[in-house]
């Protein structure tokens, strides 16, 4: 476990979810990764923290009962200046959609979409900064954007971050790792006709669990859903799952795990 620090541009530092019935993805989450949860900043309406022995992984919030948005999980990245980056955005290509705006003393956050369509928030750290726990189980383990190719996006994303690119030199597999200061921080992954048509272009969460078999097994149990059962992969071995409300997620099991 690690204790929240701030995160330099362009480092996945926090996810969040929006749902339609608040307290019962509490129950999902809680009984799956065991979270417990504590209020967070109200101003756009119910939200909650989830805490993993009282330390901060994730956000989730009541949409208002007639917004009828897609359900789905997402990736925040560190901005020292949200203002700044969400011009960025504007100039290379993506849409600003909340924001720049306070979340109270928290931060200053901007959600937003790349060229593709795929959401992504922008926090600027304040009182908050961002997930306070990695490599524990219930905590996020990686964020992948799923696209059906990388090299146009992974301009758009350089530009905005500055990031290192990294791409993976084969005919087989389309995969690029971006890197902050030498060091991977996420990922950009093309999968062709594969991108579900009912989505497009999303960044996905991954969050670390003891057991992937287990755990898929529990998010049927809690009404949730297993897209891609467990398999073995070079990251570890991991699952695809949907919770009650539709939102997806990877559950992974990371190779070199004790």
């Amino acid at each position: 476990m690690t204790e929240a620090t701030r995160r330099k541009p362009g480092t996945p530092c926090w996810v969040s979810l929006m749902v339609h019935h608040l307290d019962a993805t509490q129950e999902f989450y809680g009984a799956l990764f065991g979270w417990r949860f504590q209020p967070g900043p109200q101003q756009l309406g119910p939200y909650v923290r989830g805490l993993l022995d009282g330390k901060e992984v994730a956000g989730i919030g009541q949409l208002p009962a007639d917004r009828d948005l897609a359900i789905a999980w997402t990736t925040y990245l560190a901005s020292d200046d949200a203002d700044e980056t969400a011009e960025t955005i504007r100039c290379s290509g993506g849409t600003v959609a909340v924001g720049p705006l306070d979340a109270a003393d928290a931060g200053r956050l901007v959600v937003c979409s790349d060229p593709t369509g795929a959401v992504f928030g922008v926090w600027q750290a304040a009182a908050h900064l961002g997930t306070a726990v990695v490599g524990a189980p219930g905590a996020p383990a990686w964020n992948e954007l799923l696209t059906q190719e990388t090299e146009s996006v992974s301009k758009f994303y350089k530009a905005v971050f500055g990031y290192e690119l990294d791409p993976v030199v084969s005919a087989d597999l389309d995969l690029v790792t971006l890197k902050v200061d030498d060091r991977p921080v996420a990922s950009l992954h093309g999968v062709g006709t594969s991108l579900p048509r009912d989505r497009g272009a999303h960044w996905m969460t991954w969050f670390e669990v003891a057991d992937t078999d287990a755990s898929a097994q529990r998010v049927t149990e809690l009404g949730g859903q297993v897209l891609q059962a467990p398999r073995d992969d070079p990251a570890g071995r991991l699952a695809t799952v949907a919770d009650p409300e539709g939102a997806v997620f990877t559950i992974v099991r990371s190779a070199g795990r004790p």
